[in-house]
């Protein structure tokens, strides 16, 4: 009984510790987040146009087993309110596939597969251009 109370409590410890680092590292990216829109709000430069692309960031990876090389790509382009597109190309040896996904606010509008999450969540940081899945 004690046994399975320790091992309760070393997972209950440890499942604490992983959801503080998270928690840290999500105030971390609203933080930024909100200092780049501050920098924006704050300039009061009449000539930034607030629609013109200013946030990018590229990932990429091996979608497919048969290719590799990291010929496959995922591309966030947003505005400085957080709206634009992910665009992705999924290449193989004998077809290439192309999807876009809108964002609006910062948020996918549809399902983003985590390559595309990483472009974006890269994209809205100012992490980019040129990212990969291991970035935090």
């Amino acid at each position: 009984m004690a046994a399975a109370g320790l091992v309760a409590g070393v997972a209950g410890l440890s499942i604490a510790v992983v959801a503080h680092n998270r928690a840290n590292q999500v105030v971390e990216e609203c933080t930024e987040a909100m200092r780049r829109q501050l920098q924006l709000l704050a300039g009061g430069n009449s000539t930034i146009d607030g629609q013109a692309l200013r946030d990018v960031a590229i990932v990429h990876y091996d979608a497919l087993k048969e290719m590799s090389g990291h010929r496959s790509f995922s591309l966030a382009l947003l505005n400085a309110g957080g709206d634009g597109v992910v665009i992705s190309s999924i290449n193989g040896r004998t077809e290439t596939r192309t999807y876009a996904k809108a964002v609006r606010n910062g948020h996918a509008v549809d399902s983003l597969s985590p390559e595309e999450y990483q472009a974006l969540r890269a994209a809205r940081l100012g992490r980019g251009p040129v990212v990969t899945m291991d970035d935090p």
